[in-house]
């Protein structure tokens, strides 16, 4: 059967987007532009063969679709800024057998501008074709939310922003099978610079209950229960979490390389965040000292070393800043994750807990860096010497809170 659609990069982004395309009844290609950290368990992976998927190395296949979706991962460089290198490979790699009257959408994590300034230049000049005329162009953020069961595909709005009103509606055309809802942007930086407000939003507020949890420590309130009732208000809060840091594969932008002017709140808000995995090893060594142990030579268990809770993916987790500050400081490190089952730090390996209790009761200290479903914590408070709680899932009194 003929794919409809080809998705271009494996990723965090592309699998749920070509899981989602497959359920709706979309043939589909899958195309690797590197190596990706999406991955499949090979029953999600036979589902979707049975339902029309097919991965592929051949980029000739890339030219047989209407729809091609382009979900290169897009990290931050040496020099701070976006490296876009893998979405100019994946773009040329598409313009060299893109036809016309095909629909091109993109949905990397991109600065604002750069569907129409970077992309377009890439497939006009591969393939010969006008975009606006002979092809569609538009770009939609993604709004994967990996391991949401409340929201997914098909209950989350799209917005979609094309290069003309045509190009809008051939993308809106694509996402309505997908989706309940298609948002209408105005063009293809408006529908960018979404991206760029929902990922910063999450920083920024992420950063204000980091920095609040530092101060009620200070003043010994617990914040949790300021959490609790404050989300109560049915107006101007929503309620977000401190945490030992803030990971995932959302990279903020401040935009200055675009415009000269930085975004204060936001690289503020990533100052505050990047200072989280040092906050907790400074609570953790005072801790050990307050009940008679030095942090060097202490064993210390960490808990959940993913991002999210209940999923194997590490991108960005605080967890590697923090087992290495605390091996600086002396400590023997440990870890206990039922989603990894190998885990190193700087080419270090950490050594895994088989046995979840034993090795709380054994280590002089705890700390729960993630909050995975299969964690008894009632239990654990009981057994470990000394726990230290990142995520505020603990009972009240049960252990010390961040």
């Amino acid at each position: 059967m003929p794919a409809d659609l080809a998705v271009i990069g494996l990723g965090h982004l592309g699998l749920p987007l070509a899981q989602a395309a497959v359920a709706a009844g979309i043939p589909t290609l899958g195309y690797r532009t590197g190596p990706e950290a999406g991955s499949l368990t090979p029953a999600e992976l036979r589902r979707m063969l049975s339902r029309g998927f097919r991965p592929t190395a051949n980029a000739a296949e890339l030219g047989r679709v209407r729809t091609a979706v382009i979900c290169a991962p897009v990290q931050r460089g040496a020099d701070g800024r976006l490296d876009l290198g893998q979405v100019g490979t994946a773009a040329r790699t598409l313009a060299e057998r893109l036809r016309p009257h095909t629909t091109v959408i993109l949905e990397s994590p991109v600065p604002p501008g750069t569907t129409e300034q970077f992309l377009r230049p890439l497939l006009e000049e591969g393939s010969g074709l006008r975009a606006g005329r002979d092809f569609h162009l538009a770009y939609s953020p993604s709004r994967v939310d990996p391991g949401n069961r409340a929201f997914g595909a098909a209950n989350t709005p799209k917005v979609i922003g094309g290069l003309t009103p045509a190009c809008t509606e051939s993308a809106a055309t694509f996402y309505g099978r997908l989706a309940e809802k298609v948002v209408r942007a105005r063009g293809t930086r408006e529908a960018e610079t979404v991206q760029v407000l929902e990922t910063n939003y999450r920083q920024v507020n992420i950063a204000l209950v980091n920095e609040m949890a530092v101060l009620c420590n200070d003043l010994g309130v617990d914040l949790w229960d300021v959490i609790r009732c404050a989300e109560t208000k049915p107006f101007g809060f929503q309620a977000f979490r401190p945490g030992p840091g803030v990971g995932g594969h959302a990279v903020p932008q401040d935009l200055a390389g675009l415009t000269g002017r930085s975004l204060r709140m936001v690289e503020l808000a990533e100052q505050v965040n990047q200072h989280m995995p040092q906050y907790v090893v400074q609570r953790a060594a005072t801790l050990l000292n307050e009940y008679g142990k030095s942090a060097r030579g202490a064993r210390v268990l960490l808990l959940g070393v993913t991002y999210k809770p209940d999923l194997a993916d590490q991108q960005g987790s605080p967890a590697d800043e923090i087992a290495l500050r605390l091996m600086q400081l002396g400590a023997s490190v440990s870890y206990h994750d039922p989603h990894v089952p190998a885990w190193s730090v700087l080419d270090r390996p950490i050594p895994r807990a088989d046995s979840l209790y034993e090795a709380a009761a054994g280590a002089d200290l705890t700390i729960l860096l993630q909050q995975h479903r299969v964690y008894d914590l009632q239990g654990l408070s009981v057994k470990a010497q000394l726990l230290l709680d990142t995520r505020g899932a603990t009972p009240t009194g049960a252990a010390h809170r961040l």
